[in-house]
């Protein structure tokens, strides 16, 4: 059984027992969130499809950290002007384990 889900505006096909790292979510450590944006459901060769979401569909997730991710560096140069610039960014990840696909 897996199913696709949509959180932090990207989509992930995930299955029971997968760990990720999605943007991050507003939760404790060590606490069940439940994911309602749930897009597509397979069982055992059976696949519903929602518009947009499955009606009744919902991932059950327990949060395992919350962390930052690698830093990424933005550079910008024009030459013979003197022009560069230089900025850095680290996005907030929330790491996830799928305890339990609801159809």
């Amino acid at each position: 059984m897996y199913a696709v889900i949509k959180t932090g505006g990207k989509q992930y096909k995930v299955a029971e027992g997968d760990v990720l790292k999605v943007e991050k979510l507003n939760a404790e450590v060590n606490t069940t969130v439940e994911l309602t944006d749930v897009l597509l459901v397979s069982k055992e060769g059976e696949v519903k499809v929602g518009a947009p979401v499955v009606e009744g569909a919902k991932v059950l997730v327990e949060v395992l950290s919350q962390e930052k991710g690698k830093k990424v560096i933005n550079f910008k140069y024009k030459p013979k002007t003197g022009y560069h610039r230089k900025k850095g960014h680290r996005q907030l990840l929330t790491e996830i384990k799928i305890k339990a696909i609801e159809a």
